[in-house]
């Protein structure tokens, strides 16, 4: 499939009925999606025939493009079971199988997860709504997890400081595009029609020796 296919495709995937600001649900664009996704399988041959997990799943774009990819197997974790509805009835209209799992990522044990799993894909929060820190605790668990390579979306602003941190915990890091994330009118404390977020599309992968 080509990009702009890819792209073209997940045009239809449904967003949030009612966004929930405390856990900073802003759907990750189909331009994005593919591209993360596209770059993943084409350029790592990290999606193809392989088991892909998505943490903070929200819609589920990210599970509907490795599957539109020829994923082996999804799974798709997020802490609020209405997104897990949308996400459930979005796979339903593509007709892809994913496994939904209902996790708070912070407090949840996640070792049943242990070398099962080859690339996780995942848009953590930006921790900035009284969660300081809950995207490096997304991407911590995402590194102990993933047995090949983690791909995540980060605010550009933050980039030395997750490059630190992967260099401490053992992993490479490499920052594969500066992108724009546009964030709508969604929430009351949004003063203008839509904001550009500069992110950063990472991978991290575990260092061969």
């Amino acid at each position: 499939m080509r990009l702009k296919n890819l792209e073209s495709e997940l045009q239809v995937v449904a967003g949030f009925d009612k966004p929930k600001i405390q856990l900073e649900q802003y759907c990750t664009t189909p331009h994005l999606a593919a591209r993360m996704l596209y770059t993943a399988h084409t350029v790592y041959d990290d999606i193809e025939s392989k088991v892909i997990a998505d943490f903070g799943c929200g819609c589920g774009i990210l599970s509907i493009a490795a599957n539109l990819l020829d994923s082996n197997y999804n799974l798709a974790l997020d802490i609020d079971n209405d997104a897990l509805q949308i996400a459930k009835e979005n796979c339903s209209e593509f007709e892809v199988d994913v496994e939904f799992i209902l996790a708070d990522l912070i407090s949840t044990s996640t070792d049943h997860l242990q070398n099962k799993v080859d690339t996780i894909v995942m848009n953590p929060p930006f921790g900035t709504k009284n969660n300081e820190g809950i995207d490096i605790i997304f991407l911590k668990k995402a590194i102990e997890i993933a047995t090949t390579s983690v791909y995540s979306l980060h605010k550009s602003s933050t980039r030395e400081y997750i490059r630190e941190k992967a260099k401490n915990w053992g992993v490479e890091c490499e920052v594969l595009a500066e992108m724009k994330f546009d964030i709508p009118m969604m929430y009351k404390i949004h003063k203008k029609k839509s904001v550009d977020i500069e992110v950063d599309f990472i991978r991290f992968a575990k260092k061969s020796f």
